[in-house]
């Protein structure tokens, strides 16, 4: 074999990842996400949702709304709930907030993913030093919104941290678990969904 005088790559899967394709990558992060897909459902899915952006891409658009456009093609296949749509519409109704264990940087992070302008008050357990389920947490997310423990609806997906710290501050609270989970509710009346899109009619 000569020696070589030029090398072409691959970009996606080689140059982004260590040999791992986005197929697979996506497929475990909606696993981890708590998505209920096999392998053999996921793959045809997501091959439509990429085949879909080819053509319909400007050449300008970054690498991360690239991926954006694709991950949202595969929710939409997959009946994945956009917590964006879920949270535009609920903000027309209610005053929202966000209480979360985090790292300091949650008010960046809404900003990143089109989240911030939705929430009255963001509270980042890192920027206010006490973490869920401490009471203090939740009464300065409260104070934000305006309103009374009794007059507020926490949703979570961990029942010691949320429902728990909802709880004790005489917060409702409505548990969000994977599709496939079959919990035993942490209190008489506690509410259950499997989607961010239940909240509609779980909240009436």
């Amino acid at each position: 074999m000569s020696a070589a005088h030029a090398v072409l790559f691959d970009f996606g899967g080689t140059l982004d990842a260590a040999g791992v394709p986005w197929k697979e990558r996506i497929f475990h992060l909606y696993r981890e996400e708590g998505v209920d897909v096999e392998a053999e459902r996921f793959a045809p899915v997501f091959y439509r949702a990429d085949d879909a952006l080819v053509g319909t891409i400007p050449s300008t658009l970054s690498f991360r709304d690239t991926v954006h456009r694709l991950v949202a093609g595969v929710s939409s296949g997959l009946g994945v709930t956009d917590a964006a749509a879920v949270l535009a519409r609920l903000a027309r109704r209610y005053r929202l907030g966000l209480v979360s264990n985090f790292y300091g940087n949650l008010e960046t992070v809404c900003a990143d993913v089109g989240l911030h302008g939705l929430f009255a008050v963001i509270v980042d357990s890192a920027r206010v030093g006490c973490t869920k389920p401490d009471p203090r947490i939740f009464h300065r997310a409260l104070e934000g919104v305006g309103v009374a423990a009794g007059d507020a609806t926490f949703v979570g997906d961990s029942p010691t941290r949320d429902m728990a710290g909802a709880r004790g501050v005489g917060m409702r609270h409505i548990w969000l678990v994977p599709p496939a989970a079959r919990p035993t509710p942490c209190c008489p009346g506690d509410r259950v969904v499997r989607s961010l899109g239940e909240l509609d009619e779980c909240l009436r």
